[in-house]
């Protein structure tokens, strides 16, 4: 399994913030701006919950494997790769939705002297806050689930396994 890169959650952001900027410009010149939910950060926050509990529960239960505590309970190998794959999922979803929140949050900042789009641009930014709450959850899932490397992989001169 490839490791997520944050240079390409970057991207997604900045891309999907963008033409979010650009399209909320465009409707709001056409007609009238549809509201940014109230839900949104509050949504992205209980998947920020989620994945870092999850994190957390993996990350005690491999340790005590390692140091062999009697009574210890193991990792499913299958149950760590459905973990980080929801994660990577989970990254990917929250910077596409936090750029789309941050570009229209920065095209309602021209709104501020409306009460209604002050509290608007107010939900747009605590949900880009909530997207990188994800995406920093779903990074320390992917790390805590992440397997030793090799030693033969380290030496230069070592030749790979069969």
């Amino acid at each position: 399994m490839r490791e997520l890169r944050i240079r390409v959650l970057a991207g997604v952001f900045v891309v999907a913030g963008v033409l979010s900027w650009a399209g909320a410009r465009l409707w709001n010149s056409i007609g009238t701006l549809p509201s940014v939910p109230l839900a949104a950060p509050i949504v992205l926050a209980l998947i920020a919950v989620v994945l870092l509990s999850t994190a957390l529960s993996l990350r005690s239960r491999l340790k005590a494997q390692r140091e062999r505590r009697p009574g210890a309970k193991g990792v499913d190998p299958l149950m760590a790769a459905r973990a980080v794959v929801f994660g990577q999922a989970s990254a990917l979803v929250a910077a596409l939705v936090a750029g789309m929140y941050g570009g229209t949050g920065v095209f309602l900042l021209e709104l501020l002297d409306i009460p209604a789009r002050r509290d608007q641009a107010l939900y747009a930014g605590f949900s880009v806050l909530a997207g990188i709450g994800v995406i920093a959850a779903a990074l320390f899932l992917e790390r805590v689930c992440k397997l030793p490397e090799d030693e033969d992989q380290n030496h230069p001169g070592a030749e790979p396994a069969a």
